[in-house]
């Protein structure tokens, strides 16, 4: 991977801005003025910009971004139908909306639908009346929003719309420190790190990546060893580290090692806080007491990898699941943003770390959940409590 690739913020830390609005109403040429640069496909044709499309960027002062282009919700026919559904999928990552529409439109009755929805999905929003070299005039309807008159084409309004974004952008959004709350400067943390086949030829995966990053942060003292060399890294301590933190499919071989006065915790269960609602998820790990072997489970894998021997969420879990429920259970695996809409089928549901989904992502699917009253829990968790060490594990 290139020195500049590996020194970039993972788009999963980014706020994820969003950008909605009709054909032709400007989206593309605004995220160009955004940037300052052609990032974004510009026609006059209507419907250039199709599927989504995710653009990193630096937005001074906001920080690291990834500017969201969408598809007009006004497009049409079949093809068009799948298109808008596909700008309403994008609303579960978004941190921050940007509407779009054209300085002195009359008709505002799609844009109000569009609001409504944004509202629905507590998405703070702000609007942008582009065009205003055109016409200058913002459409009273809006007024009451947080908006910035803008010239996509001539830049003129742009800075305006920066701090419009910046008074709008969640003041949550900026997510909190991994370990912060279990480790303090000069704490001694030992990274139990398995290199497997899962892990990316002469990389580390991200949770680990960003784990010793953050303890760096942190002032921490880190070691680092696989879980063959755990014995060996532990007897080269004056004193027990004061926290250990596995590969959650380690923790069989870590517990029973770890020192008395030592803290446990994996790298998926610290995700599930990191990321997700650890309160949440731990609640969903009790349904795991109560399954069933005519029951259906969910497993969900934020990445888009292809399937590897002993792949922990297409084979590992549900061999574990099936061990303690029976060989019965029906469990099944979707990938990347594939999610079913209707989740009241399934007993439970299962989510990996997350690491390559922004926190707002991870929170949508949670709030699904929740909302058809079907638990939910991660990749660690679960697997704490199948091996019955839930309660020994911090987080």
């Amino acid at each position: 991977m290139p020195v500049n690739e590996l020194s970039q913020t993972p788009n999963a830390s980014r706020l994820h801005i969003a950008l909605f609005g009709r054909r032709n109403s400007g989206k593309s040429s605004l995220v160009n003025a955004l940037c300052g640069q052609q990032v974004a496909l510009v026609s006059d044709f209507a419907g250039t910009t199709t599927d989504p499309v995710y653009k990193p960027v630096e937005l001074y002062p906001l920080g690291p971004c990834v500017l969201i282009d969408t598809a007009g919700f006004d497009d049409e026919g079949e093809l068009g139908r799948l298109r808008v559904e596909k700008s309403r999928q994008v609303l579960e990552r978004t941190d921050l909306a940007l509407l779009v529409l054209t300085a002195g439109q009359q008709d505002l009755s799609q844009e109000e639908q569009w609001l409504e929805l944004l509202r629905a999905h507590k998405k703070p929003v702000v609007v942008a009346v582009n065009k205003s070299d055109l016409c200058g005039e913002v459409p009273a309807h809006i007024k009451g929003y947080a908006h910035a008159l803008v010239s996509a084409r001539t830049g003129e309004g742009v800075t305006l719309l920066k701090e419009k974004l910046i008074e709008a952008a969640p003041k949550d959004c900026e997510l909190p420190s991994i370990t912060g709350h279990l480790v303090g400067e000069g704490d001694h943390v030992l990274l139990i790190a398995p290199q497997d086949i899962q892990a990316p030829k002469g990389r580390l995966i991200l949770p680990q990546v960003q784990t010793i990053r953050d303890l760096l942060d942190l002032r921490a003292c880190v070691s680092v060893a696989t879980t063959d060399k755990l014995a060996q890294a532990l007897s080269l301590y004056r004193e027990p580290p004061a926290l250990i933190i596995t590969d959650s499919q380690a923790f069989g071989e870590v517990y029973p090692l770890c020192p008395k006065g030592t803290r446990l915790t994996s790298f998926s269960v610290l995700m599930a806080r990191y990321k997700g609602d650890i309160g949440e998820y731990m609640w969903g790990a009790a349904a795991l007491d109560t399954l069933c072997e005519n029951d259906k489970v969910l497993i969900l894998e934020a990445c888009s990898h292809e399937p590897l021997d002993g792949d922990i969420g297409r084979v590992k879990i549900p061999a574990a699941l099936r061990k303690r429920v029976g060989q019965g259970l029906s469990i099944e695996v979707r990938r990347g943003a594939d999610i079913p809409q209707d989740l009241t089928p399934y007993a439970l549901v299962v989510h990996c770390g997350g690491c390559m989904f922004n926190r707002a992502h991870v929170l949508s699917r949670i709030a699904k959940c929740k909302e058809q009253g079907v638990p939910i829990t991660n990749y660690g968790i679960l697997l704490a409590k199948l091996g019955g060490i839930l309660d020994k594990v911090v987080y």
